[in-house]
């Protein structure tokens, strides 16, 4: 099957190459259901957070979008209560922009990129973008303790020292959960996740 193949040659890349401060990986054993990670960017409002997604890949896939909402709750005006996102990228043409070349590694990218620079004309949330663009400080304020809430406690755990995820994204040590202790070797790079888990991992080297 097309799709098939073509998500583990994806997931494969993911993998080895990942866009900076972007992690996706398979969930259990279902290669249609995926879960993804994307590290708040340096001075935004969602610096210091991680944020997880949920990944739905559709049987028609890639001529049909993957469909992805945020599961850590997240202050911006194209991204409702539910985690719905309102990106041209997640629909099919003629009102989206998705087309088969695209794939779930640019894709997260694109969301990454839109967390950095909300589109306040085309929202999910009228009163956010209203806040965005009339009154911007106290809608950065809002984000900025939101993340904090939700995206660095709850979502993260407990965190203790900072480490340079790449040049201008940030992640944190956090309390070792079992679905995401693969991934975040694989973002980070084992050599930086042995300094976040300590002499235990240099032994599994």
């Amino acid at each position: 099957m097309q799709r098939v193949s073509r998500l583990k040659r994806e997931l494969q890349m993911l993998s080895t190459e990942p866009p900076p401060g972007v992690t996706c990986w398979q969930k259990e054993e279902r290669i249609d259901d995926l879960r993804a990670q994307i590290v708040g960017g340096k001075e935004t409002p969602y610096e210091g957070g991680i944020f997880s997604l949920e990944v739905k890949v559709p049987e028609r896939y890639p001529f049909e979008p993957p469909a992805i909402r945020f599961l850590t709750p997240i202050y911006h005006p194209n991204i409702d209560s539910s985690g719905r996102i309102c990106h041209d990228a997640l629909k099919l043409p003629p009102k989206g922009a998705w087309r088969p070349s695209l794939n779930i590694s640019t894709v997260l990218t694109s969301i990454q990129l839109l967390m950095a620079e909300p589109n306040p004309d085309d929202p999910l949330m009228a009163d956010i973008s209203s806040e965005f663009k009339y009154n911007k400080q106290l809608f950065v304020e809002k984000a900025r303790k939101w993340t904090q809430e939700h995206a660095v406690q709850k979502n993260v755990g407990v965190m203790t020292d900072s480490i340079q995820n790449t040049p201008d994204q940030k992640a944190h040590k956090r309390e070792a959960q079992p679905e995401l202790v693969e991934p975040a070797k694989r973002n980070l790079g084992v050599g930086i996740w042995q300094g976040m888990r300590g002499t235990e991992e240099e032994e599994e080297q």
